[in-house]
């Protein structure tokens, strides 16, 4: 059996350009966000826009799990996907537990939130992601397994520093080739093709804007000022994004 390398993150954090990383690295069988399928399609715990369901993918965590397992026994696995789809009965899940190694990317909520709520203006607070995120990391750590965090602004100011970082952390090889998207984009987001264009069309992580931080609050406060209960968003998460953001690795962990 191979290892199978879990990325959650939450929706809007960079997640699937990091994720167009590890698919470039060549080793990896990679598999984009499958417990969707029990959150969206078996539980029906939201509606997700932009989502085109495969006949052929299974959708009860137990049979996405095996799948996941049936594919390790070939090669490792890497998944990207997101905490809230899989809390709390992960933690419970020893067997699959045994063979994860976990990593945890946030983004700052005030960017997330807006991002979010341009493509899915119903979007759930549950759905901002960061607070399961928390809940599933300090999960881990009470079960003896200290989390790995990132996040996704120095990843887009130091990419292969931060990328290393994490590797080293899994004991992945180093894969330079990998930063320059040179295969086509995945057939596997085709499913969410709404979710990524831009990131299917780039070659890249493209690097940091100066003013971001600022810029971020000043569209975040113009859409709160529309749309209130995103306040309440911003309540909810941005606790639990400072709790992993001061976890974070570094580019010389």
């Amino acid at each position: 059996m191979h290892p199978i390398y879990a990325l959650w993150a939450h929706p809007r954090s960079m997640s699937t350009a990091i994720e167009r990383i590890m698919r470039e690295r060549g080793d990896l069988d990679c598999a984009h966000e499958p417990f969707m399928y029990d959150y969206y399609v078996h539980r029906r715990a939201g509606q997700m826009p932009h989502f085109d369901v495969r006949a052929d993918h299974p959708q009860e965590y137990s049979d996405i799990r095996d799948m996941l397992f049936e594919r390790a026994k070939h090669q490792p696995v890497f998944i990207k996907d997101m905490s809230y789809y899989v809390m709390p009965h992960i933690l419970g899940d020893s067997a699959f537990q045994g063979r994860l190694h976990n990593a945890f990317l946030v983004r700052r909520p005030r960017a997330a939130i807006v991002s979010y709520h341009k493509i899915d203006p119903e979007c759930s607070c549950e759905e901002i992601g960061i607070a399961a995120q928390l809940d599933h990391a300090q999960g881990l750590a009470a079960q003896g397994d200290t989390p790995l965090v990132i996040r996704s602004e120095d990843v887009r100011a130091n990419p292969q520093g931060m990328m290393s970082a994490l590797w080293r952390a899994w004991g992945l090889a180093e894969a330079d080739h990998a930063f320059n998207w040179q295969c086509e984009a995945p057939k596997d987001w085709q499913q969410v093709e709404g979710w990524h264009a831009k990131t299917m069309q780039t070659q890249g992580i493209e690097p940091p804007d100066p003013n971001a931080e600022e810029n971020e609050r000043r569209k975040f406060d113009a859409l709160a000022a529309q749309v209130p209960k995103l306040e309440t968003y911003l309540a909810t998460h941005e606790p639990a994004y400072q709790t992993l953001s001061d976890m974070a690795l570094s580019a010389n962990s």
